[in-house]
C-alpha cells in the first residue's frame, strides 16, 4: 500500500542558538518574563545550560535534544519537535507571504 501526506500548514522556527528567548515565545505563545533580578538570573543560568545541555523539546514521543540549524516545528495538534534541516528541505515549502489562519 501507498500513502501520500496530506498538505499540513505549520509553524515553526529555526534553532540558531542565539534566538533561545524567540524559540521560548514561540513554544509557550508568551514572552518568558526576565525583568526583575530573580528572573533575569534565572534566565541566564538557563541559558548556560542549553549551551551546555543543548535545548530540550518535550515530544509526545519524549524529550528530544535540539541541534543549531533544526527547525522546531509545531505539530497538528499543537505539540513541539525538532526537525533535522535536511528532512524540513525534503518535507516542507517554506512560504514567503504570510498565510491566514483557518
Amino acid at each position: 500500500m501507498q500513502a501520500t501526506k496530506k498538505p499540513v500548514t505549520i509553524n515553526f522556527i529555526e534553532w540558531t542558538g542565539d534566538n533561545l528567548y524567540e524559540v521560548i515565545k514561540f513554544i509557550t505563545g508568551a514572552n518568558p518574563d526576565i525583568k526583575n533580578n530573580m528572573a533575569s538570573q534565572w534566565w541566564e543560568d538557563y541559558k548556560d545550560l542549553v549551551k551546555r545541555d543543548g535545548l530540550i523539546i518535550k515530544t509526545l514521543e519524549g524529550q528530544h535534544i535540539a541541534s543549531i540549524g533544526d527547525m522546531i516545528i509545531q505539530g497538528v495538534s499543537g505539540e513541539f519537535y525538532p526537525c533535522k534541516p535536511e528532512i524540513f528541505a525534503l518535507t516542507y515549502d517554506i512560504h514567503t507571504e504570510k498565510m491566514e489562519q483557518k
